[in-house]
């Protein structure tokens, strides 16, 4: 492989494989420190990876083959770096003319590749390892040596402040701040019953006379969610989806929780790359795909025969998985992760 010069990479769509990639893109940096790295993303992946030392440009995929070809042949790039596992991206950089074109041989696209890591497989299946991990691993295939496997991000100062204009009732320094993350766009299989996160935002607030914030996205479903369980708390909550935050003002919300209660869904990984003490009720999915390591996280698994199915919609006759949560599993956790006291 010749030293690639400007180096394009695209980044995975789900915001939680983005967040989990980072450990790879800080890597691709040290190992390409003289090349010019532009990152290829969604406008929301972009605010929530912004700011970073680890690109010098972002492009922004225009919508249709034809433009986005036309888009990447105007940047002359001489490499890319595919996190995108999809057979379509890498047929994009192919047609694109781009002369190294970097990724996972899976999906039928090693012919399109120029070097291709094949991905692990295990009794003839890909083997389940961590998102941080899968793509270390194309990092360290690239010569890279990382230096860490947790997640990172930044928050800018103009977001913080944003932030704190828009709900100043939240940014009280003299109490504690807990968000709670009820959705999940993989699916309804993931998400815990609503009144369960109720009592325990009720109890949350009694206890430790903490503000409690519902962070939820302006749709239907999430507004719902807030809704529901506001109704299960005799104690007003700050419901977000009635004050929309843009990605870097959310991420200024997380930076200033004391606890962070999730599903297991995207804003998740925003609160270990923050570093925040985070409590991580798994249903469906196997724990595997995502593990960092981070030792300020609890995780709370689900049991069930049928655990993990990786369903987005529960088939079972009951939801088994999210159902054996119980309320006391979860504020037994709350306590241990609250017992260290403030986080700065």
């Amino acid at each position: 492989m010749q030293t690639p010069q400007k180096i394009l990479i695209w980044l995975p769509s789900p915001l939680g494989d983005a967040i989990c990639a980072t450990p790879a893109l800080r890597t691709f940096r040290q190992r390409f420190a003289d090349a010019h790295i532009t990152f290829l993303a969604v406008p929301f992946t972009q605010a929530i990876l912004s700011p970073t030392s680890f690109a010098d440009a972002w492009l922004t995929p225009r919508k249709g083959l034809l433009p986005l070809l036309s888009q990447l042949r105007a940047e002359r790039f001489d490499t890319a770096i595919l996190l995108k596992n999809s057979f379509g991206s890498a047929l994009t950089v192919f047609l694109a003319g781009i002369p190294q074109r970097i990724g996972y041989a899976r999906d039928g696209r090693s012919l399109l590749l120029t070097d291709g890591l094949k991905p692990p497989r295990e009794k003839g299946q890909f083997k389940i390892v961590s998102s941080v991990d899968y793509y270390l691993n194309l990092a360290a295939f690239l010569g890279g040596m990382p230096q860490s496997r947790l997640p990172e991000l930044e928050v800018a100062e103009t977001d913080k402040v944003a932030a704190a204009e828009k709900l100043p009732d939240v940014f009280v320094p003299a109490k504690p701040l807990v968000v709670i993350v009820p959705g999940g766009a993989f699916g309804p299989s993931k998400l815990w019953p609503y009144e369960r996160f109720g009592a325990c935002a009720e109890a949350i607030i009694e206890k430790y006379n903490a503000n409690v914030a519902l962070s939820v996205a302006p749709t239907e479903a999430e507004l719902h969610a807030a809704e529901a369980i506001a109704a299960h708390c005799r104690y007003p909550l700050v419901n977000l989806g009635k004050t929309p935050l843009s990605g870097g003002q959310l991420k200024a919300l997380f930076a200033r929780a004391d606890l962070v209660l999730t599903n297991d869904t995207g804003p998740r990984h925003i609160a270990i790359a923050l570093r925040r003490r985070i409590v991580t009720l798994f249903g469906p999915n196997n724990p595997a795909r995502t593990h960092t390591g981070y030792a300020d996280e609890i995780r709370i698994i689900g049991k069930g025969d049928c655990v993990p199915c990786d369903k987005p919609e529960c088939k079972a006759a009951e939801h088994y998985c999210m159902q054996s949560i119980t309320v006391e599993q979860v504020l037994d956790a709350i306590a241990k992760q609250m017992a260290g006291g403030r986080r700065e």
